[in-house]
């Protein structure tokens, strides 16, 4: 399998970057898109990229956040064909506390009702296709995770709940070599998603990990007590970027050595 960075936080050889992510996957003589940057972005980069987003088979939503669906209508403009696969607890309900005032950073308001027709949503451990496999979140607590954020979802009686992250899900690919799993923000935790992983197929290895960790906000102690929890997962690869950030990065990289690679726009991951 082939995986191409569409979008990141880092532009690379004249291809623009934003604050958001898309990936292009080629496996098994299928087309996947995983998510949709902020804005348009994406197909301009894909252009440039000779990306044949007409002919994208299957795309996937890692989780409700603005910066990974901002760019889904201009999608469906380009692409005709293709289900958008979607977390069944997806709803334009995520916000973001900033003091006393809550930001909304979910789905484009109207979304789901617009492209209906085009969303399908992923209940459970859900297959797309022969080796490519969507799953939830299995870890219990989550919403500590969601109130450390700040990250909050109304819910339908108006009320605010910390976010458990159930609307974030996991791409994975079965290879001859192990599972690669994309996961775009891991809101649920990186050690957390491999191990995740690793208990719904016990019978095969997990190879890699793609994503960003969400680390940017976070402190030098709490980055190496992570990278030594990857470490005993005895994952081979991991490539990330987006909302890791630069410090966390180079604490990744000084812990885990040339496991650890950087994403940026246009890189291309042979799998």
């Amino acid at each position: 399998m082939r995986a191409t960075v569409v979008v990141d936080n880092i532009g690379n050889d004249g291809l623009k970057g934003e604050w958001g992510l898309c990936i292009y996957v080629e496996y098994g003589g299928k087309k996947i898109l995983l998510d949709a940057g902020s804005t348009g972005l994406f197909a301009e980069n894909g252009e440039k990229l000779e990306i044949p987003l007409k002919e994208i088979d299957y795309a996937v939503l890692s989780h409700a956040h603005y910066d990974h669906a901002g760019g889904i209508r201009r999608f469906f403009q380009i692409n005709d064909k293709a289900k958008f696969y979607l977390r069944d607890a997806c709803a334009e309900n995520c916000y973001k506390k900033i003091w006393l005032l809550k930001k909304y950073i979910g789905l484009p308001k109207g979304l789901l009702e617009e492209y209906k027709d085009r969303i399908v949503y992923a209940s459970g451990d859900y297959k797309i296709a022969e080796g490519i496999s969507l799953i939830p979140h299995k870890t219990q607590g989550l919403s500590a995770a969601g109130r450390r954020e700040s990250m909050y979802v109304k819910d339908r009686q108006g009320g605010w709940q910390p976010d458990d992250f159930s609307h974030e899900q996991s791409l994975v690919f079965d290879t001859p070599d192990g599972l690669v799993i994309f996961n775009s923000c891991s809101h649920g935790g990186a050690a957390n998603i491999i191990r995740e992983t690793a208990d719904t197929f016990p019978d095969k290895k997990v190879l890699a990990l793609v994503g960003g960790f969400h680390l940017f906000n976070k402190s030098e102690e709490e980055v190496r007590e992570l990278a030594g929890e990857i470490k005993n997962t005895g994952i081979r690869h991991i490539y990330t970027g987006h909302c890791t950030g630069k410090v966390a990065y180079a604490v990744l990289k000084e812990e885990l050595g040339d496991i650890v690679g950087q994403l940026r726009v246009g890189l291309t991951m042979v799998f």
